[in-house]
């Protein structure tokens, strides 16, 4: 492995490699790169044309980080790795974690294989923090020790969590706050309920950003962490988020709930410096929003039976 760089002069990544290191195959160097093996100042990057800053660090995680029993699934991207945490892009239609009908295609199974670099009888593993429902995109966190998880669990109501979600209909206020009781007891489906006595408090803040036709791009910060949260509070104010045929939205035209966590800020476990990460509209909202969808009538809403795929 080439000793780490210091970066001395601005420069794109792949380029500066090749100058920097000239007795490393250029093939080697770009397999680091595809396999996401080289780390700038503990970041895991990938983009060839990065853009380099002097005083920058530069390492290599290791040969065994570019085997191929490393790769990850089209739009599982690794956000941000160090000892502690693995932050990622999930992408839509992916679990977080198996279930009696899928076992192996899931964020969890995938990051595992990627921890363990292929060798399956490693030790090596992940640990859930929290989870996204199988249609939700965007940003997640893991931790990488036992340690970290509690930490990050202990600790996750001070999380600020946001999400983008594209909703049918418009809300009555630009901006507010839910807050209703939510009965979690049936794992499929989350109910409103009347008091605390039969369920827990729900807070969630919302703006609307943008109101085209009948839709509306809608940005929620959580306040509490329950199951379903933003779709059954979304549905309550008249408003499901698109694609949400559960809790009564009649339209799908993305084939997918339009829901996309899009910022986590959060404590580290370990240095206890704070970090965030953003991650931007996905271009199917994009396209929603200024598409023929947008203005096209909602058909006779169909009822979905229950299905037991969908998570916190």
């Amino acid at each position: 492995m080439p000793e780490p760089l210091t970066v001395q002069k601005s420069a794109p990544l792949l380029e500066y490699l090749f100058e920097s290191w000239p007795e490393v195959k250029k093939k080697q160097v770009r397999t680091w790169l595809k396999f996401q093996s080289i780390q700038v100042n503990g970041r895991v990057v990938s983009q060839f044309d990065h853009k380099l800053k002097s005083g920058d660090v530069i390492s290599v995680r290791g040969d065994r980080n570019a085997l191929p029993g490393t790769r990850l699934p089209k739009g599982l991207l690794i956000r941000y790795e160090d000892d502690s945490v693995i932050v990622i892009e999930k992408p839509e239609r992916l679990l977080t974690i198996a279930n009696e009908k899928v076992q192996d295609n899931t964020a969890y199974a995938y990051l595992t294989s990627y921890m363990r670099h292929g060798d399956r009888f490693s030790h090596n593993r992940i640990w859930i923090v929290h989870r996204l429902d199988r249609d939700t995109s965007g940003l997640m966190v893991f931790a990488k020790t036992e340690t970290a998880k509690r930490i990050l669990q202990r600790n996750w109501d001070q999380c600020e969590k946001r999400y983008f979600a594209v909703v049918e209909g418009g809300l009555p206020k630009p901006k507010g706050t839910f807050r209703s009781y939510l009965d979690e007891s049936n794992p499929a489906k989350v109910h409103v309920v009347a008091s605390a006595k039969e369920g827990r408090l729900a807070i969630t803040h919302y703006k609307i950003v943008k109101k085209v036709e009948r839709f509306s791009l809608v940005e929620l910060t959580l306040e509490t962490g329950r199951r379903h949260q933003i779709r059954v509070q979304l549905a309550e104010a008249g408003c499901p988020i698109v694609g949400d045929s559960k809790y009564r939205a009649q339209s799908n035209p993305i084939r997918r709930v339009a829901l996309h966590s899009c910022y986590l800020r959060f404590v580290h476990p370990l240095t206890e410096k704070v970090i965030k990460f953003e991650s931007p509209l996905p271009g199917d909202f994009g396209r929603l929003l200024t598409s023929h969808a947008a203005r096209t009538p909602l058909p006779p809403r169909i009822e979905e039976k229950d299905d037991f795929d969908s998570e916190n």
